[in-house]
């Protein structure tokens, strides 16, 4: 039995006055999958996740998130419908700890408002204490505990993108956008976050459009793969037939030996 459809995206095209950023995209991303999008640069995967998310608006088309569409939502209605991200650049805040980055994407599940969060008592104290150790759970899962309270702009590169992906999970997403998450990591720390993508993945049964550059890891941890290239959709299938697709092997790949 198929699984349902998380999101789709129907026939949306994008452009920035004369440049066609995304022409007439359609695919469908389906329920616990992983899904990766790959292409040469300038192929229009941001733009893709920019849309997603909110950032952009497709001029054609529509996005459906569990059959709602939400091609005009704001990107924090779409957060709230339970979609997250982590951006190619790192946007984390530099002057504030692991733990304070992590407890600042949790604002949109936060009930009591200004006059009581102020006082912290009752309802409040009880909101930031569960609020604390949903964190908390993300920083054991993504093996963090050694640098929760250590501000992030003195953290290597590679923690970074860790704490970014554990700010994305505060959120609790049903839907996990990961634009170029191994982008300038090293060997070792590609094959962590790979790791961790796996288990949410598996033990969060979580659905998860990815982004990647890296070609061998994508066709190691993605169940299906869509091919972009200047904006249009090349190939999509799963991993051992988008390898060997000849339109992929010219565009992305290089010329097949």
């Amino acid at each position: 039995m198929e699984q349902p459809i998380k999101l789709h995206i129907d026939h949306i095209s994008l452009s920035f006055g004369g440049i066609k950023a995304l022409q007439d995209i359609d695919f469908k991303v389906r329920q616990g999958e992983i899904l990766a999008v790959i292409g040469p640069n300038g192929a229009g995967k941001t733009s893709l996740i920019n849309s997603i998310n909110g950032f952009y608006h497709p001029q054609q088309g529509s996005i459906r998130l569990d059959g709602r569409d939400i091609t005009n939502e704001p990107p924090y209605r779409r957060a709230q419908m339970g979609i997250s991200r982590t951006f190619q650049n790192i946007a984390l805040y530099t002057n504030m700890t692991a733990l304070d980055n992590l407890m600042a994407a949790r604002h949109i599940h936060m009930k009591t408002n200004m006059l009581t969060g102020a006082i912290f008592v009752g309802q409040a104290q009880r909101e930031e204490i569960a609020h604390r150790k949903k964190v908390e759970e993300i920083i054991d899962f993504l093996e963090m505990e050694s640098v929760r309270k250590t501000i992030v702009g003195n953290l290597a590169y590679g923690l970074r993108k860790r704490i970014e992906l554990g700010r994305a999970l505060a959120l609790e997403p049903t839907l996990l956008l990961l634009d170029e998450p191994m982008a300038g990591m090293n060997v070792e720390e590609k094959e962590d976050m790979a790791r961790f993508i796996l288990d949410i993945h598996e033990q969060q049964d979580m659905t998860i459009l990815l982004v990647e550059h890296d070609m061998g890891l994508v066709m190691d941890i993605s169940d299906r793969v869509v091919v972009l290239n200047f904006g249009q959709k090349i190939a999509e299938g799963i991993t051992d037939e988008v390898k060997h697709d000849p339109r992929v092997v010219e565009a992305y790949l290089g010329q097949e030996h």
